[in-house]
């Protein structure tokens, strides 16, 4: 398990992520969600936060090929999300167990006019 409070190097995040270290300035001017923090003589240093959000941005960019306003977009849904959907497996879940929520809403919606159109009719 990483220490969440170790501090990582440019380089270092660089090499885990494999990307450049130009990548990752550039991200952190596109993304501000990624805004690695600076020590006292001013050298950036990424905590395993950080490392998640580049890693994330990575996959958006790379692997799902999103613009970069798009990954952009995504990204600030995402961390604005409690429980976030990480890859599209996860999201077709998600969008599922949304859809099969609304079905049973509906349902009991239709169950509840039929009894109010029955206690009418009752009434006349």
């Amino acid at each position: 398990m990483q220490n969440p409070e170790r501090r990582y190097s440019i380089g270092e995040v660089s090499e885990m992520l494999g990307v450049t270290i130009r990548t990752l300035r550039v991200w952190e001017d596109q993304f501000k969600q990624l805004k690695p923090k600076r020590d006292r003589v001013k050298r950036r240093y990424y905590l395993h936060e950080d490392i998640e959000i580049a890693r994330r941005i990575k996959q958006l960019l790379k692997g799902e090929k999103l613009s970069s306003e798009g990954a952009r977009i995504r990204l600030t849904q995402e961390l604005h999300i409690d429980g976030r959907p990480r890859t599209k497996k996860e999201l077709i879940d998600l969008v599922d167990s949304i859809e099969n929520d609304i079905r049973n809403l509906l349902d009991r919606m239709d169950k509840n006019d039929e009894l109010l159109q029955r206690s009418r009719e009752d009434r006349e």
